[in-house]
């Protein structure tokens, strides 16, 4: 059959994943005239009925000879059309019929694309079961000799006993002997402008880490699909884990605790030229490493800051953007703010660590922010004891509703290690006072014994 004179641009229903405009209109012709569907021929019947999900329809005009990878002004094929839909049987019914499985619309979209773009799981896996190929990896260069010195080649992770790790979008992996933490791009959202920057960020973050209370960045998949962030593996896990199993630390404890998160968080907010903010601090981002510190991890919502200057959200902060149940008061009214913000969840995080509970345990997570912003705070329900030596003050101050007023973690970490060392001094005074308690009970039960064997010894000699 002979092309139509004018070529129809079929737009109706779901449109390509990477189309700048995906609204739902009728289809038009080449002239951007409406177009009545009985009076176009058999070529666009057909992208119409995948739209439709009319198998019937489809298999009548394919017999009648209509060519199953006819294109549209715009490259799209009924392939596209149906894997937009998610007709998982449509998409079977046209690759048995001779689709090709890859074809690029005009903007370099495929089918296996618009799938994973508008989440079609069953189709994604149909495609890919047919040889359907993920697009170009969005970080990937055109000259092998621009390939980052940090990329790693896919084929060297081992998955084969990997098991998912803290937040569901890390796995553990091999790689070159050792286990590794891999956060891994998946592929439905290469698709997704801003969760690729936000990944192209985190990754230009980690290049630049290197201190002991940080995770430690090895290497990065960028060329290939699935794009991964490869770090170190910590088998010990997450704070959030640990303070479930253990409840309430000791306040000893609790301040080394605090001393290793605000170390690792004085080095991001010292980072020069530009200071970097976590904005995500809290207890599932913390790892404990073999020796029982804390490492701070997950980069992905953190931000670069010139000192001299605030930053503000693009948009409100969402529910999944980062936990709620930790976020400074001006991150959620959608204020601009600086490196304070990382300091009042440091201050919920080191509470917690004393009370054994989440900030408001009691309240749903997406309430508790107002609770914030409307100058609440979590109670202290733990004894006064617990908090001695000025640590609830501190505790006080790093939540202060005005980011100004809170210290810098420099000012924390040398609180910390004086209210530390008098944690210390009153332990060691007790192990002291119980060690000469301990000398005095044994001398005495010695001295005693000797009495008696005395007493006894001169009994039998009178006796005699």
């Amino acid at each position: 059959m002979e092309n139509p004179a004018a070529p129809v641009r079929f737009k109706l229903g779901k449109q390509s994943s990477l189309a700048p405009d995906r609204g739902s209109d009728l289809e038009v012709n080449g002239d951007g005239e409406g177009v009545d569907l009985e009076a176009v021929d058999g070529m666009v019947t057909l992208m119409y009925l995948a739209n439709e999900g009319d198998l019937e329809g489809i298999k009548e005009v394919l017999e009648s000879g209509i060519d199953v990878n006819f294109k549209d002004i715009d490259g799209r094929t009924a392939l596209h059309v149906a894997a937009c839909q998610g007709f998982s049987d449509v998409v079977d019914l046209l690759l048995s019929k001779g689709a090709h499985v890859d074809p690029q619309d005009r903007w370099g979209s495929t089918p296996l694309a618009d799938a994973i773009h508008y989440k079609n799981h069953d189709v994604i896996k149909l495609l890919e079961k047919h040889g359907a190929k993920p697009l170009m990896a969005p970080m990937q260069v055109k000259n092998k000799r621009e390939v980052p010195e940090y990329e790693i080649e896919p084929k060297e992770l081992d998955f084969t006993n990997s098991v998912d790790i803290t937040k569901g979008t890390f796995c553990m992996a091999s790689w070159r002997g050792i286990q590794v933490a891999v956060k891994r791009l998946e592929e439905e959202v290469l698709v997704d402008e801003e969760k690729v920057k936000a990944f192209r960020d985190e990754l230009a973050l980690l290049q630049k880490i290197r201190h002991p209370n940080v995770v430690q960045f090895l290497g990065a998949v960028t060329q290939s699909s699935p794009m991964m962030i490869v770090t170190e593996y910590l088998p010990k896990g997450d704070l959030r884990a640990y303070l479930k199993g253990r409840g309430a630390l000791k306040p000893s404890l609790a301040v080394r605790f605090a001393m290793d998160i605000a170390r690792g968080m004085n080095y991001l907010h010292e980072n020069k030229p530009e200071a970097i903010i976590h904005r995500d601090l809290e207890p599932s981002n913390i790892l404990r490493d073999d020796s029982g510190h804390l490492k701070v991890a997950d980069f992905g919502v953190s931000k670069l800051l010139n000192v001299a200057h605030r930053v503000k959200e693009d948009r409100p902060l969402g529910p999944r953007d980062a936990s709620c149940r930790y976020v400074a008061p001006e991150v959620f009214k959608n204020e601009e703010y600086d490196t304070k913000v990382d300091v009042f969840s440091f201050a919920l995080i080191l509470q917690e660590m004393i009370e054994g509970n989440q900030p408001f345990s009691e309240k749903d997570e997406k309430d508790v922010p107002k609770g914030y912003a409307s100058k609440e705070r979590p109670p202290f329900r733990a004894p006064t004891k617990r908090y001695a030596h000025g640590l609830k003050e501190l505790i006080e101050e790093c939540w202060n509703e005005n980011p100004v007023k809170r210290p810098t973690f420099k000012q924390i970490i040398a609180k910390l290690d004086s209210i530390y060392s008098k944690f210390n001094h009153k332990r060691r005074w007790k192990v002291r006072t119980l060690k000469c308690f301990q000398n005095f009970e044994a001398m005495w039960k010695k001295d005693s014994s000797s009495m008696g064997s005395r007493s006894g010894s001169t009994r039998s000699t009178k006796s005699m």
